[in-house]
């Protein structure tokens, strides 16, 4: 006697194991440009043990912090150069109002900045203009550890 479809389908995908997750990853950026080549650089899956990357983009502050406080993302990439409104401000906000802020990367131009990093309590600092390995090594780590539901290192200082 063959097995109904649906509970052949039901034990397949136990089998398979839990479906992969999707990652809402916030980036944030006045500069098309940057957010193009973040994008570019880190992709939507940037790892084969994560799930696929879900891009939230948004080009002002107060999306930022909307977005934030709607909940719901793991991670966020703020460019520290962004006009009026730099990334360093908005990581140091939200770290300071959201009790569970998601953890924040922060891309900024000067090296020499890295305080000012440290300062925003952002997790983790990656330079610009954009090198995809550091960039996405970085967002993997970051999502790993989100995933696992351990802290974040903050790598800056």
């Amino acid at each position: 006697m063959a097995e109904h479809p649906v509970k052949a389908a039901l034990s397949a995908a136990e089998a398979a194991g839990p479906a992969p997750r999707v990652h809402r990853v916030l980036l944030y950026s006045d500069d098309a440009a940057t957010r193009a080549s973040v994008r570019t650089a880190v992709g939507r899956r940037p790892a084969p043990d994560l799930g696929r990357i879900e891009w939230v983009e948004v080009a002002t502050g107060g999306k930022v912090v909307a977005a934030a406080d709607a909940g719901d993302l793991d991670l966020m990439v703020l460019d520290g150069e962004a006009q009026p409104t730099g990334g360093l401000g908005l990581s140091k906000q939200l770290k300071d109002e959201i009790r569970d802020c998601p953890p924040t990367l922060v891309l900024i131009a000067r090296r020499d900045d890295r305080w000012l990093a440290q300062w925003s309590l952002a997790d983790a600092v990656v330079p610009l203009p954009v090198d995809a390995p550091e960039l996405t090594g970085a967002v993997v780590d970051m999502l790993r550890h989100r995933e696992a539901a351990l802290p974040v290192r903050r790598a800056v200082g």
